[in-house]
C-alpha cells in the first residue's frame, strides 16, 4: 500500500500541493480535505493556542504535537505534514521525534533553526543556534528517518537575526546536508521570496503566508511559478473560525438565541455527515446482521 510520504513524494513532483491551510484538529482538518486541498498542515503555533491557550513560545511538548497529528492523520486520508519545532531537544530528542512522527502516520515535517524554547517564526525577539548545531539535527533526523520517502524540511528563522545573505547560507549548508526541502521563514518582499527562488531552482520550496504580519500575502500561482511547492496557510482556518465564532457569541449573549445567525453555520446535518455518522451507523448495522447470521448457523 502506498503510504502518505509516498503519496507527497508524488504530489511534489507534480509541481504541487500549492496552498496548505493548517488544521489544529480533526474536524478542521476534514473541512479542508472536503474543501478539496490535497494536504494538510498541522501547525505548531495552532496547537499551542488551542490545546493550551497560550503564545507560541515553545510550550507545546513532542507527545502533545505528536499525538494531535497522529489524530488529525488518522481523520484525513490525504498527506499530513507537521511543525516539530526544534526537534523538542538535542540529537537524542531529534531521533525520538522523527520516529514518533512516522509512527504517527505523518507524510513529513519541518525542523528548525530557533534555540530553544522557540518562538513563532513571526514574533520578534527569535534567536538561532549556530549553522554546525542545526546541521547535528538534521543529520540526526536523516539518520533516524525509516522511510525514506518521508519528507525532511529544513526550516531557518535566521533572516530576522543574521539578515538575508547569512540565511541563504545557511539554506544551502542544510541542502547538502540532506533536506529534502528548504522553508525559509519570514522573508519580508517579493523580491526576497524571488531570491530565495534564484537560489534554490529545482529544490522544493515552502512559503509561509500569515495574514497582516512579516511576509506578503502572494497569489498560489505566482508562487508556484516562483518554485513554492508547498504555500502554508499556517492558521488561515484558525483565524477564520475564531472570527466567526467570536462574531456569533456576540449575537448569541445579545438577542438570546441563535435564529439570526443560523444560515452561517453548518447544519445538524451537515456536522454528522463531516464526521461520517451514516457510514459509522451502517458498520455497526452490518457488524450486529453478521453476528446473528452467523450464530443462526450454528
Amino acid at each position: 500500500m502506498t503510504t502518505r510520504a509516498a503519496q507527497l513524494r508524488q504530489i511534489l513532483s507534480n509541481g504541487g500541493p500549492g496552498i496548505v491551510p493548517g488544521a489544529t484538529d480533526c474536524f478542521t482538518a476534514k473541512l479542508i480535505e472536503q474543501a478539496g486541498f490535497p494536504m494538510v498542515y498541522v501547525t505548531g503555533g495552532g496547537a499551542a493556542n488551542t490545546y493550551l491557550g497560550m503564545p507560541d513560545i515553545g510550550l507545546v511538548t513532542l507527545n502533545e504535537l505528536a499525538s494531535q497529528a497522529e489524530r488529525i492523520s488518522d481523520a484525513v486520508s490525504v498527506p499530513v505534514i507537521a511543525d516539530c519545532d526544534t526537534g523538542f531537544g538535542g540529537i537524542a530528542n531529534v531521533k525520538r521525534t522523527i520516529r514518533a512522527y512516522e509512527r504517527a502516520g505523518l507524510a513529513g515535517f519541518h525542523i528548525e533553526d530557533q534555540v530553544f524554547p522557540k518562538r513563532c517564526g513571526h514574533f520578534d525577539g527569535k534567536a538561532v543556534v549556530s549553522t554546525e548545531d542545526m546541521l547535528y539535527r538534521l543529520h540526526a533526523a536523516l539518520d533516524a528517518r525509516t522511510d525514506p520517502d518521508f519528507l525532511i524540511i529544513a526550516r531557518t528563522d535566521s533572516r530576522a537575526v543574521e539578515g538575508m545573505e547569512a540565511a541563504l547560507e545557511r539554506c544551502h549548508a542544510y541542502r547538502e546536508a540532506g533536506a529534502d526541502a528548504i522553508f525559509f521563514e519570514q522573508p519580508r518582499s517579493i523580491e526576497e521570496l524571488t531570491q530565495v527562488s534564484n537560489a534554490f531552482k529545482g529544490v522544493p520550496l515552502v512559503a509561509n503566508m500569515v495574514e497582516r504580519s512579516k511576509t506578503p500575502i502572494v497569489p498560489e500561482q505566482q508562487l508556484k511559478d516562483l518554485g513554492f511547492n508547498i504555500i502554508l496557510y499556517a492558521n488561515f482556518a484558525l483565524y477564520l473560525g475564531a472570527f466567526a465564532i467570536k462574531s456569533g457569541l456576540k449575537v448569541l449573549r445579545e438577542e438570546g438565541h441563535s435564529k439570526s445567525v443560523m444560515e452561517r453555520m453548518l447544519s445538524f446535518q451537515e456536522r454528522q455527515d463531516l464526521v461520517g455518522l451514516a457510514k459509522a451507523d451502517a458498520y455497526e448495522r452490518d457488524l450486529v446482521a453478521k453476528v446473528k447470521a452467523s450464530l443462526v448457523k450454528k
